[in-house]
């Protein structure tokens, strides 16, 4: 057995580049799992800073000064976002307060069809029914709870949110403006022979500023598309449903099949079953499966190149381990994990 274990450590550890590559991943990890949540602000900024740097980079190629293009890019953002949140929020706030509210009878109006299914499937006895309709009666209960204790500690979110609106964009303005300088900083307290890191980190810098471009741009899309297919429709609290649908795609696969609830459960209370309720999934599939069979394939084509089986592990993985940010940066962090393991140093025998 130890002889097992030191021609594995000879295989994969005698080349300083992999001592220095095992450095500098444990270091990025123990920062993240301790010092996550207090790093909010500054992973934020990150986020939009790689978001903003397409149309910055594509500025400074047509001879427009960085300063002045991280200036007028980063302004155009915030008004964007101001103009959007004015627009958006106080009706999609006003949504949920009213799905909130109208709960207690869509709950009743469910209980009623539960209780017809043992009549028309015996399998299912009436002691099973009232049951399931405890347990939701008891989550309804808990989440009206939750509404409550978010609204008592509006205090502090406002707080919290006033400190983003204050420090993120001052955050983003000087990562975007000193870009090259921050970079070299780092680069002078990192050991000179780490070709290896040096390497892993231009593929995922490349990487990530593809993947949270396009997504921002697919959850746009998808957003947009569901509203409007939803008001086609005329369903009911369109704004929040689509909202939850354009933000399903952060969770590749699974995020869809969740939202497919959402979406039939108010389907089904607005109309019940019947062709108006099929038409309204039909679309809703129709969405998913342009979004996961041409759109993102069209985004994302040389970012993610990971088996299915993957993108779930390493979303249960990194959420389990980050809570949203984890989930967020799942794939470029498994692509991460694949590319330090198809590059890791070893011994002549081993390539």
């Amino acid at each position: 057995m130890l002889a097992m274990l030191r021609l594995w450590h000879r295989r994969y550890f005698s080349d300083p580049q992999a001592i220095i590559l095992t450095f500098l991943l444990l270091l990025g990890f123990a920062v993240m799992l301790f010092f996550g949540r207090m790093l909010a602000p500054l992973l934020t900024a990150i986020i939009i800073a790689y978001l903003l740097e397409g149309p910055i980079a594509w500025m400074e190629k047509r001879g427009i000064g960085r300063i002045i293009g991280v200036s007028l890019v980063l302004l155009l953002f915030c008004l964007f976002v101001l103009i959007g949140s004015l627009a958006v929020f106080p009706r999609l706030w006003s949504q949920v307060g009213e799905l909130v509210r109208e709960l207690p009878l869509y709950l009743t109006q469910g209980q009623q069809a539960l209780l017809n299914l043992p009549e028309r499937y015996p399998i299912i006895t009436e002691e099973q029914v009232r049951e399931l309709v405890g347990a939701l009666r008891a989550q309804v209960g808990n989440l009206g709870q939750r509404v409550l204790a978010i609204s008592l500690a509006s205090v502090t979110n406002v707080i919290t949110l006033l400190v983003y609106l204050v420090l993120v964009p001052f955050l983003v303005f000087f990562l975007l403006k000193d870009k090259e300088l921050i970079l070299g900083w780092i680069s002078l307290r990192l050991p000179k022979e780490r070709r290896v890191a040096s390497d892993l980190w231009r593929d995922l810098d490349l990487q990530m500023g593809n993947y949270v471009r396009g997504k921002f741009w697919e959850i746009l899309i998808v957003g947009a598309v569901a509203y409007l297919c939803f008001v086609l429709f005329r369903v009911e609290y369109a704004l929040l449903l689509a909202t939850l649908t354009g933000l399903s795609v952060l969770i590749p696969y699974v995020g869809a099949v969740v939202v497919t609830l959402p979406v039939a459960l108010i389907g089904y209370f607005q109309w019940g079953l019947g062709s108006d309720l099929a038409w309204l999934l039909l679309a809703y599939a129709v969405i998913q499966g342009l979004d996961g069979n041409v759109l993102n394939p069209l985004l994302f084509a040389r970012v993610v190149n990971l088996h299915p089986v993957a993108i779930i592990v390493a979303i249960l993985i990194f959420g389990g381990l980050w809570g949203f940010w984890g989930i967020f940066f799942a794939i470029p962090l498994a692509t991460l994990v694949n590319a330090v393991l198809i590059s890791w140093p070893r011994t002549p025998e081993e390539k």
